[in-house]
């Protein structure tokens, strides 16, 4: 029965140990110094208001940043779109001016060759 008893005590006081050991690694409040809970969680709820409010704030900053970037991105785009469509246009113009240039030569060449087979003709 010692060696039980024994056993029994080192436990105990190894379990009074690591009772120690975590009590210790956690500062502990005595009834004097223990805040009140109604003030603690008025505190605690307006300090995670204030946090929430810096995350919104924050966030919201963040979104605005990232809008501006999209906003200039396809202001950008909608002027290379811009200049894109003045070019196929520019080319569009050309196109057609050759077009009726080739159009004249066309009746020019039709002109020259009546008068070579009136020519022949005669």
């Amino acid at each position: 029965m010692t060696s039980n008893a024994g056993t029994s005590e080192e436990s105990s006081s190894k379990r009074r140990k690591e009772m120690d050991k975590e009590t210790s690694g956690s500062p502990q409040l005595s009834c004097l110094e223990k805040p009140d809970p109604a003030l603690s969680e008025s505190s605690h709820s307006l300090y995670k208001a204030d946090v929430l409010e810096k995350v919104l704030n924050d966030m919201g900053k963040e979104i605005n940043s990232l809008l501006s970037k999209y906003a200039h991105i396809l202001s950008e785009r909608a002027a290379m779109d811009a200049s894109y469509v003045q070019e196929l246009d520019g080319i569009l113009k050309e196109a057609r001016t050759i077009e009726n240039h080739l159009k004249q030569k066309r009746e020019g060449l039709r002109d020259r060759f009546a008068v070579i087979a009136n020519t022949l003709k005669s």
